[in-house]
């Protein structure tokens, strides 16, 4: 017999006993082995806190907690019948997804992101250009040691010792109607920073424009004081005249159309270590020709209409 042969016979005689193993059975025709009650019981199990120590529910750790369950018709169990159970459910208790979980019954949340909808449906205007504003973090991680480049057969090898640089920052300015955006790589991200970007965007991206309509997160830094702080008054008061600032609410920086365009840099560009300051520049500025020579556009389709819907949750009780 095989080794797979070998398991199924001990998988047969653990679940169905002596008896029924000696007059075999075909394969694929296994009576099912919890009802419809046990079945409601397991999936209540899986959906329940995890035990002190674990981070997630495996197959065997379900087994073993089954065995200590009360009022079930099938006292022991096997991890195959939990992991089959699972299947047919749809459910796999291993998996959980990293989300930015939006307030509910939050009137300001519904107002900031309703606001943020409107005017990404606005028609083009090339004397009101839409540009959305994010930023973000970056290690500088260098290598230990020179990696293996890849060969026939044999995949690219480097070594999980690294070298830590310190950290800078990007600064993702997105016009999605106008298929263009600029990355800028900076050592901090102060309200300094931020102020002269500003600058940058309304005197040399978008000189002629009459009003540039700016969607960005609120981060303390994001504020028209930071103007002030960089630069004299007057200057900073016609800087001010050519914004229109509009805010994603708290934990609504995934209305951020940025945020697309940021994850995009970061998993093509940059999904790789980058040990210098200087060398992060070269990297962006590469991907940032890149991306503005075929003007990628952005195809945003979520509107009021499907928030009031799939959102409906979020919305305030009245």
């Amino acid at each position: 017999m095989s080794q797979r042969g070998v398991e199924e016979l001990r998988e047969r005689f653990v679940e169905d006993g002596f008896e029924t193993t000696l007059e075999g059975k075909p394969r694929g025709h296994r009576p099912k082995k919890l009802c419809g009650a046990d079945e409601a019981r397991l999936i209540a199990l899986v959906c329940s806190q995890k035990p002190d120590g674990r981070a997630r529910w495996s197959l065997r750790l379900l087994r073993d907690t089954w065995s200590t369950l009360a009022h079930t018709e099938v006292k022991t169990v096997s991890h195959e019948t939990i992991r089959q159970t699972l299947k047919e459910n749809e459910i796999k208790p291993w998996r959980n997804r990293e989300w930015c979980i939006p307030p509910e019954g939050d009137a300001e949340f519904i107002a900031g992101m309703e606001d943020i909808l409107d005017v990404y449906t606005w028609k083009h205007d090339a004397k009101r250009p839409l540009v959305c504003m994010d930023e973000c973090s970056r290690q500088l991680i260098g290598e230990v040691r020179t990696p293996i480049p890849a060969s026939p057969g044999v995949p690219a090898c480097f070594d999980t010792e690294y070298k830590r640089n310190g950290t800078c920052s990007l600064f993702m300015f997105a016009a999605p109607l106008e298929g263009w955006r600029r990355a800028e790589v900076s050592k901090q991200r102060a309200g300094v920073d931020w102020a002269h970007q500003i600058k940058r965007l309304v005197t040399e991206d978008f000189p002629c424009a009459e009003k540039i309509v700016l969607v960005m997160d609120n981060l303390n830094t994001h504020t028209i004081g930071s103007l002030y702080k960089a630069f004299p008054p007057e200057e900073a008061r016609q800087l001010r005249n050519k914004l229109e600032i509009h805010y994603t609410p708290k934990h609504g920086s995934w209305l951020n159309m940025a945020e697309i365009e940021n994850n995009v840099l970061i998993n093509h560009g940059l999904s790789k270590r980058v040990p210098t300051i200087e060398q992060m520049r070269e990297e962006v500025a590469a991907w940032n020709k890149a991306r503005n020579l075929t003007a990628n556009k952005i195809n945003w389709r979520f509107t009021t209409n499907d928030a009031r819907i799939k959102l409906k949750r979020l919305y305030p009780t009245i």
